[in-house]
């Protein structure tokens, strides 16, 4: 579905929350997107297990990014009495199709269903979209601050005391921990390393509360306080969430493959400093000419990243020559040749995904340019 807007954003929109989702998503891209894996500086890979690196803060930032948006376009409608049923009923729709579209680009291009993973990253926020929703719907800010609190004290609670069969109790390894032990039954081999999914069920539940983190401060936002405060508090909150989340980190270690409570704390505190930098500079400042390119990506952010994933596996579905006679994907050659070759392997795989991103720009500048912005 296309819905037209102004191509100058309206004074009234947060432009830089549109900025930081474009951003987020431009990271997931550059992130997901290697010339060859292979070849990629330490801080574009995720922390092999526990720990974090800067790509490990991209998604947890976009569903924080789903709840403040949440504030501006579920809770006005709340507010204004619309009917909880047909609210209901959209937020379904929305998140099936969100799903579905995950489903799609997991089964691209062979649509082999016996074969194929089954969780994945729009699924994920899919399902989180659903449940804190209807948590918005139900609840005011002080019951959802509660609810995402207890949710990281349930998961903490579950992960660390529930023994797992053939592991024991407080099992945090890749195999052994409980989320993995779920997976495993639920999905059996349709996960993305044999034995464990970084978008399993049982993470779903701190991901619901890394959303409701967003939510709370689109309330915030929301207040009519002076700008200049609610940029100082977005500091100031932050760095308590920063500073909590390391502190956890020492009893549960903050992990994004397992989504730990540690982890959606710190996550949402760096979140915090992101939007509060950016709110300082575009909305207060008004200084947005330097953002623009963040600001188009933000605008079609799904857009995007669904034809970044499929472009990509049709790349790596065609098979050419190579120089040296054998045959190698499209995809390769193309790293190769236009990349490495003066660049070198390291220089030139990051060169690739800073190109391909170029590339997608351009197409989402079309689209932007002539105001459609395509939404689910």
């Amino acid at each position: 579905m296309a819905d037209t807007a102004q191509t100058t954003l309206p004074s009234g929109r947060l432009v830089s929350l549109d900025f930081f989702r474009g951003i987020t998503i431009a990271g997931m891209i550059l992130v997901n997107n290697p010339g060859s894996w292979s070849h990629v500086y330490s801080p574009l890979r995720h922390a092999e297990w526990h720990g974090w690196t800067p790509t490990d803060l991209i998604f947890p930032f976009f569903l924080f990014i789903v709840g403040v948006a949440m504030a501006f376009s579920l809770i006005p409608r709340i507010e204004k009495g619309d009917d909880k049923s047909r609210l209901f009923y959209k937020i379904l729709k929305r998140s099936l199709i969100i799903i579905g579209v995950g489903l799609f680009l997991n089964a691209f291009p062979r649509f082999d269903l016996l074969d194929m993973r089954y969780p994945g990253v729009l699924q994920r926020i899919g399902i989180v979209y659903f449940f804190a929703s209807v948590i918005a719907m139900k609840t005011d800010a002080r019951g959802q601050a509660v609810i995402a609190g207890l949710l990281l004290l349930v998961y903490w609670g579950l992960m660390t005391l529930i023994p797992v069969p053939g592991y024991g109790i407080a099992s945090l390894t890749p195999e052994g921990n409980l989320g993995a032990f779920i997976d495993r039954a639920v999905f059996g081999t349709h996960t993305w390393q044999d034995g464990w999914d970084p978008e399993g069920l049982l993470s779903t539940i701190p991901a619901v509360a890394t959303t409701l983190a967003g939510l709370l401060t689109g309330h915030f936002l929301r207040l009519g306080k002076d700008r200049k405060e609610i940029a100082g508090w977005m500091f100031v909150v932050g760095w308590g969430g920063i500073i909590l989340g390391l502190a956890w980190n020492i009893v549960f270690p903050i992990n994004k493959n397992l989504w730990t409570s540690s982890y959606v704390v710190f996550t949402a505190g760096a979140a915090l400093q992101f939007l509060g930098v950016s709110y300082w500079l575009i909305d207060i400042k008004g200084w947005r000419g330097w953002a623009f390119p963040g600001i188009v990506f933000g605008m079609n952010a799904i857009a995007v990243y669904v034809l970044s994933g499929i472009v990509v596996d049709t790349l790596y579905l065609i098979q050419v020559q190579s120089g040296g006679g054998e045959t190698v994907s499209l995809y390769s050659w193309i790293y190769q040749n236009l990349f490495a070759s003066w660049a070198g392997p390291l220089n030139g795989s990051l060169a690739f995904a800073l190109s391909y991103i170029g590339v997608l720009f351009g197409a989402m500048y079309l689209l932007y340019r002539r105001r459609i912005f395509i939404k689910v």
